[in-house]
């Protein structure tokens, strides 16, 4: 059979080739059940005419990919000073297809060596194309670069590429996971893939354990006010003095601790959101060059790393199955739950002023609110702010004297604060206006898909279908053609690819044709619900005293509302004068600016 082909064909076919054409004629033999000698002498010619008919169908005229990807081992070695890993691979594999006359058409490389294949953007996309059968094989160095995950991403690998009968090409063999020998093989090597992945993974963080309890520095990015540079004559990494930095700790313990001096000689206690401040007022960029928070302000108060000690296992990953999916945290663990040893860096603090800090801490603990008292804000969740894109959140006057207002946090942002009220009252005039404007949008007709429009896209859905039927009848004649001698090779093969593109082009305006036909009818639906929600809002709002349930019932219409206010009201007496835009929960943006 292969002789046939090769006559057919013109040229020798390639091992890659071979084994597409043999797998057909197998699924042909179970398909037409004519494994036996007596039901092949009812046709004892079907197979060479199936060669010849798989020959001119072109079929056989495939298009492979190469999949490069780093591993640990790759990365450890090209810090030694070898050669970049994928640029090695890329000339190998392309040596390999150069060998074999494989038509290499893409190039997929995964810079990032991730455990699942969730952490692998790259194998995700290459993946989804090989389930929709768009390879006819895959490039790759060996089995081990595709999965090295748990069972079931090594699953989901398996059953891509068999259900797809995609060819899996290494240096070493060619795999056919239609071959039951070959499945088998392809499996062993995933299976030894994953099991040698978990080896390294426990040396690695063993060496990573051994190398805190030397009193090294494991991390990648060193903490505030120091700079991580590599220990000399030795292996791994330590910490040192940042000058310009280190003045800042000591300021923010010095802060904490002692608090800030007064004009009278007295000493005021600073929290974390005080000295956030005044390091904002003072120009000190932060490690991220933004402005100072609380919560980093806090993360610099409880680490021990400035009295020169190392800790070990105070955020560990914990993998989790949340809503059916594999999920890793990194929650805080307490210093009780920590190993905490002493590190070869110099500490910017003494251990008693640590300590120190961690006794005022402990004291000044916020008791926790209980659960029916949480939301007293209505507006939750739903301000942001529009100069620095946080969420803002409600303030008291702890005075008594003036309305809880809404503000931003962030000491560094000068949005202006508002009085919670008067933010109320705002969204739900501009909301009623919206919703006037939107009604006569739907009574006119604008921006409202009518049952004619969308029976006219259903009519351009079925012309599409039509042309790329049109398109695949003139490719099966092209054939033809080359057969009888009308087309040469060269002309064959150039409007082989020009009726190819055009029937891509087709598919991709179906595809999209399609998504604008169900996003219209979708927004039908939509709409015909939405305006409900809102009338019953507007009307039964301010006759509901409960937050929660004004928070409930805003976040059904609205997605968020982007609040700013240039100028404080004591300098004009206008209370109001700022800024509002909605988003309502409909595909659409409705600036409500006034």
């Amino acid at each position: 059979m292969h002789r046939i082909a090769e006559e057919e064909a013109g040229r020798p076919l390639t091992e890659a080739e071979q084994v597409l054409l043999r797998t057909r004629l197998e699924d042909l033999k179970a398909t037409l059940d004519l494994s036996t000698s007596s039901h092949i002498s009812i046709m004892p010619n079907f197979e060479t005419h199936y060669v010849r008919k798989f020959i001119q169908s072109g079929r056989w005229l495939m298009e492979f990919c190469i999949y490069l990807r780093k591993s640990r081992a790759d990365i450890e070695a090209e810090q030694r000073g070898e050669r970049e890993t994928l640029a090695r691979h890329e000339v190998a594999l392309l040596e390999l297809a150069k060998r074999q006359k494989l038509n290499v058409v893409h190039i997929y490389r995964e810079v990032v060596s991730g455990e699942t294949i969730a952490a692998r953007p790259v194998m995700q996309q290459l993946l989804t194309e090989v389930e929709q059968g768009r390879w006819s094989g895959v490039l790759v160095m060996e089995i081990e670069r595709l999965a090295r995950g748990d069972t079931i991403d090594q699953g989901i690998m398996a059953q891509a590429f068999r259900f797809s009968n995609t060819l899996i090409i290494t240096p070493m063999k060619t795999y056919d996971p239609s071959n039951e020998f070959d499945e088998e093989y392809f499996e062993f090597g995933l299976f030894m893939s994953r099991r040698e992945y978990n080896t390294i993974n426990r040396r690695l963080q063993r060496g990573r354990l051994a190398s805190v309890r030397e009193g090294k520095y494991v991390g990648n990015k060193a903490p505030y006010g120091y700079n991580r540079v590599k220990i000399a004559n030795d292996k791994g990494f330590t910490l040192e003095i940042d000058p310009e930095k280190a003045g800042t700790i000591e300021l923010i313990y010095d802060l904490f601790i002692n608090g800030e001096l007064q004009e009278d000689g007295s000493r005021r206690q600073c929290g974390s959101y005080l000295i956030s401040r005044r390091l904002n007022d003072m120009k000190i960029p932060s490690h991220a060059g933004r402005g100072w928070t609380q919560a980093t302000i806090r993360d610099i108060l409880i680490n021990p790393v400035y009295m020169g000690k190392i800790r070990w296992n105070w955020r560990k990953n914990v993998k989790q199955i949340v809503g059916g999916e594999r999920v890793t945290k990194r929650p805080r663990q307490s210093l009780n739950n920590c190993e905490l040893i002493d590190g070869i860096h110099e500490a910017i603090i003494l251990e008693t002023t640590w300590k120190e800090a961690q006794r005022i801490m402990a004291e000044h603990v916020v008791p926790a609110t209980p659960r029916k008292h949480m939301t007293k804000n209505p507006l939750s969740g739903l301000i942001i702010c529009g100069k620095c894109g946080r969420r803002m959140c409600r303030r008291v006057d702890s005075r008594g004297k003036n309305p809880p207002s809404i503000i931003c946090a962030a000491t560094s942002c000068d949005n202006v604060s508002s009085y919670l009220h008067y933010v109320e009252d705002k969204i739900m005039l501009h909301l009623n206006l919206w919703l006037e404007e939107y009604k006569i949008q739907l009574d006119i007709g604008e921006d409202n898909p009518s049952p004619v429009q969308v029976e006219a896209k259903t009519t351009a859905l079925r012309e599409l279908r039509d042309a790329i039927a049109n398109v695949k009848n003139q490719l099966d004649n092209l054939h033809d053609l080359l057969e009888q001698g009308v087309y040469d090779t060269v002309t064959f093969l150039e409007r082989t690819k020009i009726l190819t593109q055009r029937k891509q082009d087709a598919e991709n305006a179906l595809i999209a044709a399609e998504r604008d036909l169900h996003r219209e009818q979708m927004r039908i639906k939509s709409r015909a619900e939405y305006i409900p929600k809102v009338e019953k809002l507007l009307t039964t709002y301010y006759s509901i005293e409960m937050p929660l349930e004004r928070n409930k019932l805003l976040k059904e219409v609205l997605e968020k509302v982007v609040y700013v206010k240039e100028t404080g009201s004591r300098w004009h007496g206008n209370p109001d004068d700022f800024s509002i835009t909605l988003y309502p929960r409909i595909n659409s943006e409705i600036d409500t600016e006034l």
